[in-house]
């Protein structure tokens, strides 16, 4: 998965910042950065994932490499954080979202059941 083309139509652009979003260890690395509130080792994001640490290299490289995140060396240690706040408030609006569409969801289940019912 690369980075589009920097003319590429804005769509296209929001397309395969999505695409670099769409596996769950992904989401949940983002999680775990918007818990942390900055800076966050490797080790420490390793520790909450259930996944080998060179599957977790790969999913850092390609949240870093949509400018999701951003990475910073200091020795041996590697932390990494969010690019923009934003990103952040995208995970909120996301679960809002999820949300809203499982309570209508649960709604039209439980219509359905009053229906069987009669």
């Amino acid at each position: 998965m690369s980075s589009p083309a920097p003319d590429a139509p804005l769509y296209e652009i929001k397309a395969n910042l999505f695409k670099a979003l769409a596996h769950p260890a992904r989401i949940r690395v983002l999680e775990i950065l918007v818990d942390a509130d900055g800076p966050c080792a490797v080790s420490e994001i390793l520790g909450a994932l259930d996944i080998e640490a060179s599957l977790l290299s790969q999913h850092l490289s390609v949240l870093k490499r949509h400018h999701v995140v951003t990475s910073a060396r200091a020795g041996n240690a590697v932390t990494y954080e969010l690019a923009h706040p934003q990103v952040a408030d995208l995970l909120r609006v996301a679960r809002s979202f999820l949300l809203d569409r499982l309570t209508v969801q649960q709604e039209q289940l439980a219509q359905a059941a009053l229906l069987d019912a009669r």
